[in-house]
């Protein structure tokens, strides 16, 4: 496609081909640019000592937002502690992201009572994981048994880094849901460490999808930092999963750009050339352009969202830190049955 001028159209475009229109398009660069200012702010938070930990998301945005999207309202959702652009497209405000950061009682996903990256709000059928990497893919294959005895058309969707791949729950997982053909997608965020083990000291095969094969279901590899490759993908295969086709196993190749979290400490595993070079794949420069040569948007218009993406995390913020602090009273709610 040659390149227009902004303000002219093309005949056509990536987004529309995949039956997105203008406004959804500008909808998922909101979400990109909203979730990348959030994770940055939480970190420095975190360093100022403000947040207890923060979980960065840099470079994961793409994956997150264009795979939520193509899930339906019902669809089970099992996110994983680095998840915010996926909540976030999910429908969660940034206002109770930072909640849950901030750990205020009305925090939707623990009340205050879990460290952040806990993800939970019922009524968007967000599941929270535990801090153990890797055991939320069990729980989704028992969401997707659930759904298959049910006969409901539902599909659950699990999400988790590279690192869980090593795991025996992602392994025990995928095993299990090939033999029962469950309407479950396994969706890997492949950014190339596991905290600072590159994936090539972490397994045998060079891509997580090459383990599909062992479990009787497809294995597809692609650049998560492509927000509408990754929607298309999503999309092809949790309708596959709606209609009888059993699980798959995606595979985003993302690349983190900042910390594994604020408390790793100096990253001496990969060189500053290697951020550097991957920093040319950003999934948010790369979309922006991309709608300004569609003509969808503008620098101007850009520049706006970037703007109100600024002060709607400002006042989220401003929210949380006045927000009231749980009551240590109900330390031990949910935690014993009360008499």
């Amino acid at each position: 496609m040659a390149n227009v001028a902004v303000g002219q159209k093309t005949a056509e475009s990536r987004h529309r081909a995949l039956g997105l229109t203008d406004e959804q398009a500008l909808e998922i660069y909101r979400l990109l640019v909203l979730a990348r200012k959030t994770s940055e702010r939480m970190l420095t938070l975190s360093m100022q000592g403000k947040v207890a930990i923060a979980i960065p998301s840099d470079g994961h945005e793409a994956a997150q937002i264009g795979s939520m999207l193509a899930m339906r309202p019902d669809d089970i959702i099992y996110p994983y502690y680095r998840s915010i652009p996926g909540v976030l497209a999910r429908g969660m405000s940034v206002r109770e992201v930072v909640l849950d950061y901030l750990a205020r009682a009305d925090g939707p996903s623990s009340g205050g009572r879990q460290m952040p990256g806990h993800w939970a709000r019922p009524d968007l059928k967000l599941i929270t994981g535990s801090s153990s990497v890797g055991t939320q893919i069990p729980h989704a294959v028992g969401s997707a048994l659930a759904s298959k005895i049910r006969g409901e058309d539902t599909v659950t969707i699990v999400y988790f880094g590279d690192g869980a791949t090593s795991k025996g729950d992602f392994h025990e997982g995928l095993n299990f849901a090939g033999i029962h053909q469950l309407p479950v997608i396994f969706f890997c965020e492949n950014n190339r460490y596991a905290i600072s083990v590159p994936f090539s000291k972490q397994s045998a095969v060079k891509s997580a999808a090459d383990r599909a094969q062992g479990y009787n279901m497809p294995g597809v590899s692609f650049d998560g930092m492509d927000v509408l490759e990754t929607y298309r993908i999503t999309r092809e295969y949790v309708e596959r999963a709606r209609q009888g086709g059993g699980p798959a196993l995606l595979e985003a190749q993302v690349y983190r750009f900042s910390l594994h979290t604020s408390h790793v400490g100096m990253e001496n595993y990969r060189s500053k050339e290697e951020v550097e070079v991957q920093r040319r794949r950003d999934p948010i420069p790369r979309f922006q352009r991309e709608l300004e040569e569609a003509g969808v948007l503008t620098a101007e218009q850009a520049a706006a969202i970037q703007d109100t993406a600024t002060r709607e995390l400002d006042e989220a913020l401003a929210f949380a830190e006045a927000a009231p602090l749980p009551d240590p009273s109900t330390a031990l709610r949910h935690v014993y049955k009360e008499a």
